[in-house]
């Protein structure tokens, strides 16, 4: 039998491609896992939370797409010094299928419902997906997920609590978005982080909030990151880049004001929760 057609890209995923986007195939996860055990295993449990180091694996995609196996990475990982910051991380990947295996409706029903009654923003949303809440920190991370099909861990962690905390919105919405961008978009991963931020799965604390100025100063303390991925803010120094509402006149016209006061989302949303997902009033009130 004649090997059937290789399907193109646009047959497999819709609309525009990441521009910078990792390469794809086996050879390349095996060189990019081989160099990477050797430069920077030793250093991921010190630097992995550190958005501008960039000291992450990136090895999501080739996992997803079975370029490189869970085992074969564990393995020559364990032959090295300080591996087990990084398994720990690995074991999440088991940990979410198994949770999708138990619950299959976890794509699309909450694990442990809170009587949520999410907003309905359209505005609100698009600048989210857009990268223009006026949040740098959220805005870097959208605009690396839509650049590189692919963001920093911490930087999945603020952007989605922002949209289902700051927001009130469904978590469904964002999950769906990552899922159209992301190019190590798992299933179990995808909608398990985003019910874990949301406080609709396996997140002991369902109400935690992630500071996102205070998120910014820890991973990002000089503002390397954020400036990599926003060049509106890329002549401001240092923290400041974080808060660029506080800078007056000398704040960049060309980048939006906060969609959302931190403050006021947070007694937005301890409000919804309290009375059983109904939200009162406007965050930014």
């Amino acid at each position: 039998m004649r090997p059937g057609r290789l399907p193109a890209p646009s047959d497999l995923v819709p609309g525009a491609r990441s521009v910078a986007r990792p390469p794809g195939g086996e050879s390349e996860g095996r060189s990019r896992l081989r160099r990477w055990l050797a430069s920077s295993l030793a250093r991921y449990g010190r630097l992995h939370d550190d958005l501008a180091a960039d000291s992450t694996s990136r090895l999501s995609s080739y996992l997803h797409f079975g370029c490189v196996s869970p085992l074969e990475v564990v393995e020559l990982a364990e032959r090295r010094r300080n591996n087990d910051p990084f398994v720990r991380q690995l074991a999440w990947r088991d940990f979410y299928a198994q949770l999708l295996a138990a619950n299959p409706e976890l794509p699309r029903s909450d694990l442990r419902p809170r009587g949520d009654r999410w907003r309905d923003d359209e505005e609100a949303f698009a600048a989210w997906k857009e990268g223009r809440t006026g949040i740098p920190i959220v805005d870097a991370g959208m605009r690396q997920l839509s650049r590189e099909g692919w963001m920093h861990n911490r930087a999945r962690l603020v952007t989605s609590s922002f949209l289902t905390k700051h927001l009130y919105l469904d978590w469904r919405l964002g999950a769906a978005h990552y899922f159209d961008l992301l190019v190590d978009g798992d299933v179990a991963s995808n909608v398990g982080n985003w019910q874990w931020v949301a406080g609709t799965g396996t997140d002991t604390r369902p109400n935690r909030f992630f500071n996102p100025v205070r998120q910014a100063r820890r991973f990002d303390p000089e503002g390397e990151y954020v400036r990599r991925h926003v060049p509106e803010l890329a002549n401001i120094d240092g923290a400041a880049v974080h808060e660029p509402w506080r800078l007056g006149r000398a704040k960049p016209r060309s980048y939006p004001d906060p969609v959302v006061e931190h403050a006021p989302a947070v007694s937005r949303f301890r409000r919804a929760r309290q009375s059983g997902g109904h939200a009162a009033g406007d965050a930014g009130a």
